[in-house]
This record gives C-alpha cells, structure tokens and sequence, in this order.
C-alpha cells in the first residue's frame, strides 16, 4: 500500500528540492558545514517531511497546518539562499533552478492548502 503522500506531486518535488539543495551545500565553504550548509539541508527535509506527516493525519484541520508549516521552511530556506547569495558562496545562476523549484512548490501548498480548506474538499 503506497503512503498518501507518494501520491503528492507537491511531495514529490520538494524531495526533489532536498538532492538540489543538499548538492547546493557540497559548495559552500567547509567552514559552513556546520552552519550554514546545516541550516539549510535542515529546512529543506522540513517540507516534504511536514507535507508527509499532514498526509497521514485524520483531519483537513491537520493537515493544513503541516503544509503551512512547510510553507515556512520555504520561507526559511529562501532566507539560507539569500544569504549564501550575499556572501558570495553560491551565484544566482547556481540557484535559479532552486529558486524556481521552491515557487512552484509554494504555489503547489498554497493551492493544497486552498482546496483542503474548500467545503467540497
């Protein structure tokens, strides 16, 4: 029996975002290993991890709560980009893909999260 989860594209591509990312880390700094690269590989597993424990959860209410909570490791690992940007670890075009991925992830939960809350759903 497959989990509820497998069948989310959502999930599916945020495990996706999880090998980019974590090959993003493999360039940072050694220095960074334990900060900044940790910090990130941290934030990007929370969302398809929340994503998957929503999944298995009994209510709507639940599992709105978990994708929002994914939303926010997004949010989060933006934020860890940004920084790596900044300091001039990682160039723009080495996470443009990264970037991409996570919108379209975001838009993907927000439109989870929409439908969930919908009285049909």
């Amino acid at each position: 029996m497959e989990k509820p989860h497998k069948k989310l594209d959502v999930w599916k591509l945020s495990v996706d975002l999880v090998a980019e990312i974590y090959k993003l880390t493999h360039i940072l700094p050694p220095e960074e290993r334990y900060n900044l690269s940790s910090q990130m590989q941290r934030a990007v597993v929370s969302v398809p991890a929340n994503i998957a424990e929503g999944a298995a959860r009994k209510s709507k209410k639940e599992f709105a709560q978990f994708l929002h909570i994914s939303q926010g490791s997004l949010s989060e690992l933006d934020t860890h980009l940004e920084v790596a940007k900044r300091l001039e670890y990682l160039s723009e075009d080495k996470i443009h893909s990264s970037d991409v991925l996570m919108e379209r992830i975001d838009k993907m939960l927000t439109g989870l999260i929409k439908s969930n809350n919908s009285p049909q759903a």
